[in-house]
This record gives structure tokens, sequence and C-alpha cells, in this order.
């Protein structure tokens, strides 16, 4: 930026929550950098957690891990695939991360004796964070999680306020909901209304609404938003269902939303800038072909509801595969618990081009996801093991192939073959219960070993991946495992950890300790996910559908 400014868009959700206001603010970041303009995003989530780090899946959906290491909000993820762009912890800000360093500050008597209170010390430190984000960038949008109105909004829009009365450069973007009630067939702007309404309480005014609903917003809407709403007509912008959420940036761009954002600071914008992710968009309309891919796992229902929150990166890196080769995922969860109650229920997996086993944590549902491991392994169905999936994978061989009877790993009690164990650094906390700081996260190393099919599909000897565990391959099973045919084909530098687990004369079985579903992108599908949508794909040849020997 020549003036060296970080323009803010602060983006706000209202009515109700889960409006995909992640998916809204990481297409606006896609149209921008399209422009060429170097950006960024910051989530706020509203919980006194410090991090996503210890919440159940079904809470709080998956624990999208960054690369130093952060266990931030799945929206972190969305921003990386739409931004293709490694963030790091510093992008995801919760109240208790702002509280907690406020109050440390006070500990430490840098405040000077003054009396420290919720305003304006709690959103300068807000404001003091997403600055420090910003330095460097043209614009820095910043998702607000939850909706207007919430209780645990009010000191961050506080701190927005604040920022707009002093002259910063800012542009406040409201997302609401427009329901389209069965009984009446009409959309409806009242919700919205009100929404807009609570914010203007807030003394924030909004730039921009994003008009959210199942198909897009007309003429007759936008005056009423614009007339109740004090909002130009052209700022209403609709929001409609596709049938890809990688639409959105095409769909924003062809109502001159970037352009209109631009016009806002008096930026200049240029025509024709988003042929990329138009060929993005056209790549996903082409598949034709149909894989399916069975998910089997615990972190799937509440209540009466089926969650696909759960594993969005497994889901969306899934599609990123299967797109690049021209097919569309069918993809299917099965609860591991059900194997458990009927094992003959294990044949169903058959009727799957491949299975996927992601990761976990605890005993629940885990003699199903190890049952369901041994029928793809004795029955040639491509498997692809992530983290506790590789855990669970070596437990199976070790107690199927090794005759280890008993073997299992450690999360889940004594074993007499503790073939997964903790890593001995965290077993100290683990024993304190200080369960927050006791894993192995972020980015690792791994060596990969020629001619492996981890070794092929990577093609190089090093690669880094994102890691998220407290348990280990136990080193003093690796001669017995691989005695018996278990390759491990990837290991830690100094080669004391497994990082990679594979078998031979198998169409596809794999495991890696890592989560690489963090790093596939639309535009760069992860090579293990490649690998395993190409063995899916030729398992629906008849040919491919043999049984490989026994191990």
């Amino acid at each position: 930026m020549p003036d060296g400014k970080t323009r803010f868009l602060i983006v706000t959700g209202g009515v109700i929550s889960g409006l995909g206001k992640g998916v809204a603010t990481a297409s606006i970041g896609n149209v921008l950098q399209a422009q060429g303009y170097k950006v960024s995003i910051v989530k706020i989530d509203p919980y006194i957690n410090i991090d996503a780090g210890t919440m159940r899946p079904t809470e709080h959906g998956e624990v999208f891990v960054t690369g130093d290491g952060g266990e931030t909000d799945q929206d972190i993820g969305t921003y990386e695939r739409f931004l293709d762009q490694d963030v790091s912890r510093l992008h995801n800000i919760t109240t208790g991360q702002v509280y907690r360093r406020v109050i440390e500050m006070e500990r430490n008597l840098e405040f000077g004796g003054r009396c420290v209170e919720v305003i304006p010390h709690i959103p300068q430190e807000v404001e003091r964070r997403l600055k420090a984000v910003a330095q460097g960038l043209d614009f820095l949008l910043v998702e607000v999680g939850g909706t207007v109105g919430d209780y645990q909004n009010v000191l961050f829009l506080e701190a927005f306020r604040a920022m707009h009365l002093r002259g910063d450069p800012i542009a406040f973007i409201h997302v609401v909901y427009l329901p389209i009630p069965g009984n009446l067939g009409e959309m409806k702007t009242k919700p919205a209304q009100h929404s807009v309404r609570l914010l203007n309480e807030t003394g924030i005014q909004p730039t921009f609404i994003i008009a959210r609903a199942s198909r897009p917003v007309d003429d007759v809407r936008k005056e009423k938003i614009s007339i109740f709403c004090n909002v130009r007509k052209d700022h209403v912008i609709a929001d409609p269902d596709t049938p890809s959420v990688y639409e959105m940036p095409l769909v924003f761009e062809r109502q001159g939303f970037t352009r209109k954002i631009l016009e806002h600071f008096n930026l200049p914008y240029q025509e024709g800038k988003m042929q990329p992710w138009e060929g993005v968009v056209r790549t996903i309309a082409q598949a034709q072909r149909q894989v399916r891919i069975g998910i089997v796992g615990k972190y799937f229902d509440i209540g009466d509801f089926t969650l696909e929150d759960s594993y969005l990166s497994v889901i969306e890196a899934i599609k990123h595969a299967s797109w690049q080769q021209g097919a569309k995922p069918r993809i299917q969860w099965i609860d591991s618990k059900e194997f458990e109650r009927d094992s003959s229920r294990l044949r169903s997996l058959e009727e799957y081009d491949g299975i996927i086993v992601p990761g976990g944590f605890g005993s629940s549902g885990v003699e199903g996801k190890i049952g369901a491991i041994r029928h793809c392994r004795e029955q040639g169905i491509p498997y692809l093991g992530l983290c506790y999936g590789m855990q669970l994978a070596v437990v199976e061989y070790a107690r199927n192939a090794c005759g280890l009877e008993g073997a299992n790993t450690t999360e889940t009690g004594p074993a007499p073959h503790p073939v997964i164990d903790v890593l001995p650094e965290q077993a100290q906390l683990l024993a304190a219960k200080n369960y927050g700081n006791t894993m192995r996260l972020g980015n690792c190393t791994a060596v990969l070993a020629p001619g492996t099919l981890v070794h092929r599909l990577y093609g190089r000897d090093r690669v880094v991946e994102r890691h998220r565990h407290r348990y280990e391959v136990n080193p003093a099973y690796i001669p017995q495992l691989e005695a018996k045919g278990a390759i491990f084909s990837g290991r830690s530098p100094d080669r004391r950890l497994m990082e990679f687990f594979e078998l031979k004369g198998h169409p596809f079985f794999v495991g890696t300790q890592a989560h690489p579903e963090l790093l596939s992108r639309p535009q760069r599908p992860h090579p293990l996910f490649l690998g395993f949508i190409q063995a899916a794909l030729a398992r629906q040849q008849p040919a491919a559908r043999r049984v490989p020997a026994a191990a």
C-alpha cells in the first residue's frame, strides 16, 4: 500500500450462528488478494478458553492446527484454503487470551499502579493484537465469532468502534440471515433489520450487508434493507447457496463487491483478475465420475444431527484430490461403534472405494475402528489412516499379523503389548492433569525411505507435516513389526519417531502420524490424498477388487 496503512474489514454476523461467515470472509480475502493486495485474516472467538485445543469436535467443530502449533478454530483452515496461505496462532484471538494477557500485565506492574478496568484496557489489548498481525498488510479481515447481541462480543465490538473513532481505515461488513418460511414462500428481512439495530447500539454502522439466504436476494428486498438498515442499496450483497463454497469469490466478484470495497478506501480496481480461481471452479464443475469414500470415526453426532464440521479438513482434502482426478466424492459417515455392536456389518465396507480412519482421542469406538482397519487390510480396500488412524493400523497389524495378543495403545489403558505409547516427555504433564500443553503440535519434519509408496507420492526425501498427538509407535516393537512386513516409510530426522506406515502387496494401505489434510488446497491437493483417491478410483475396475495375500 503506497501510504503504508492497513485497511481493516470487520465481519460480524446476525440473526443465527453458522451462517457461513468464515466462507464469506475468506472469499472477500480471496478477491482482494487477486487484485494484488497483501491480505490476511484473523478470527475472534469470544469464548473464555485460551484456544480450541481442549474442546470436543462436536462442541465447536474440528481443531485446526497451524504450522507454529496453534490449536485454532476451524475457520482458520477455511482462510488457509481460500488464500493458499499459512497463518500463525496469532490469527485466532479468544477472550481467554485477551483477559489472561491483561491480568499478566497487571501482575507485572505494567500499568504503573493504575486501576485496570474492562474498558478501556480489554479493548486496547484486542486492538494491540490486531495491529501486531496487521504489520506489512494492505488488508486485515477480522471475523467476529457468534452473532451481534451476544454478551460475549461486546468488548470486541467496542474495540472496533474505538478504532474507527480514532480514524483507522475500517469498513464494517454485517452478514445477516434472510429466512424464507416454507408456509409463506417469501424472503423476510425483519430479522436482518433487528440485527443491524443491535449492531447500531454498539456504535457501529455497517458499510456493507451480506444477505445470506438459500437464493439471491432480489431488488425489492435490497431496497427494503437499504431503507431500514441505512445502507446503500448497491452495498447489499447477495450470498446464496452454491454447489461449492469455492464459487463464492466469483459470486461476490460478479456483483462488483471487490470494486465497491476498494472504492470505499479510494483504491484502484483491476478487471479480469479472477481467471486462476475461475480455473479452480471449472475443475470442480467438470468432475463427472463418482468415488465413494467412507470415514470411520466417532465425532459425528450431536443430538439428532450429524455434524460434518468435526472432520472438515478431511472432507475438503478428499474433495480437492477427487476433483483434480475428475471425480465427485460421495462421502459416507460410518460410526465405528456400530461394528462393535455387530461385527458382521464390517462387510458393508466393501461397498466403498476407499476408507479413511481420521484423528481422534480416547477409547470409545476404538475396537470398531480396529475391526474396520483389519477388514480393509485383508480385503484389499484402499485405506488411509490419519494420526490415530495410523496408530490403530499399527495396533491391528501387531495383533493379527505379528501375533501380539492384546496389543494396544496405552491411550485406552494398560496393555500387555503397548505398541503405541505416550511420549516420555509428556508423561509428567499428563500425570498432573495438565492436558492443555501435552501434545506434539505443528510442523514436524520426516525423512522418507526411498522406494516406498509414500516417497513416490511426495516425490522428495524430506517433508514437513502438521501434527497433533501425544502418543507414538513404541520403538521396542519396531523390529517385530518390520519382521512381519510392516514398512515405516518415514521417520523423524533422528529416526526415533515413526511418521509413516505402509504395507506392500496392497492396493493402498498408508498411515501417517501427521494431519496432511491441514495442508491440502483446492489448487494443490495433498499427495497422500491424491494417491488414496487414485487407488479408490482404480478399485472401481473389477480386476482391482482382489484380496491381497495374507501377511
